[in-house]
């Protein structure tokens, strides 16, 4: 599929963010989320746009969008689906969901399905270091929302019900979107989904309601002895 070029609409919305933040190049970031929104990966082109708006070489752009794993040089499916395979994770079971996948999808890391007759949509596989959700081990994210306390079974079910065109919500989350959509809201331009479904869970919530039951609170701030003795140098006590 080859790789529509920024049009103007594209392109006056890489300015707007950058005119967002006191200092422009700030803007780097979710300006590289709205490339790939409108392309799909980060291409040469949207690279030398973003150098252009920021007035900044298209080397610092370069080392900015080869440093996070989050900017694709190459396409990724519909749904880019991650499977964390760190500790806990992979004791857990994240290391055979990802190779189930692996097996079912006939793919290899970062790599993307075959479209199969009948299929509505793509699907891709990522390895996850750490997808930073630990009590609902083992995790993935699809287009990073989470998907919680998988299985290998559970995980071939979802990617086949997303390769079907079926509605898949994330267990603390909205309703999936697509790869490019969710790239469109991480540049800044919300769906007006941010409140859709639980945003925390039980798992999550343990320590809260422990630190309720037994009256805990944390310190206030300006009690602490550090503090105190800084606000006493300022006033000369």
């Amino acid at each position: 599929m080859s790789t529509p070029p920024l049009d103007d609409k594209t392109l006056a919305e890489l300015r707007e963010i950058a005119a967002r933040y006191p200092e422009p190049r700030s803007g780097l970031l979710p300006m590289l989320h709205l490339v790939q929104s409108a392309q799909g990966r980060i291409t040469p082109e949207g690279i030398e746009a973003c150098a252009a708006i920021l007035e900044i070489s298209a080397a610092e752009v370069n080392g900015v969008a080869t440093f996070y794993t989050m900017y694709k040089r190459h396409g990724v499916g519909d749904y880019h689906v991650g499977v964390c395979t760190n500790t806990l994770c992979a004791v857990m079971g994240g290391d055979a969901i990802l190779q189930r996948l692996k097996d079912h999808l006939e793919i290899g890391n970062d790599e993307v399905a075959v479209q199969r007759q009948g299929d509505s949509h793509t699907v891709s596989l990522e390895h996850i270091e750490c997808n930073a959700a630990c009590d609902y081990a083992p995790v993935m994210m699809v287009n990073w929302e989470f998907m919680d306390n998988q299985t290998p079974e559970s995980a071939v079910q979802m990617v086949e019900a997303l390769r079907a065109g079926h509605e898949v919500s994330s267990t603390r989350g909205p309703r999936l979107c697509t790869w490019r959509e969710a790239e469109r809201v991480l540049a800044g331009f919300p769906d007006g989904r941010v409140d859709e479904g639980p945003s925390a869970g039980p798992a999550s919530l343990a320590g809260l309601e422990i630190a309720r039951e037994h009256g805990w609170s944390a310190p206030d701030p300006a009690a602490t002895p550090a503090v105190e003795a800084a606000q006493k140098e300022e006033s000369g006590a």
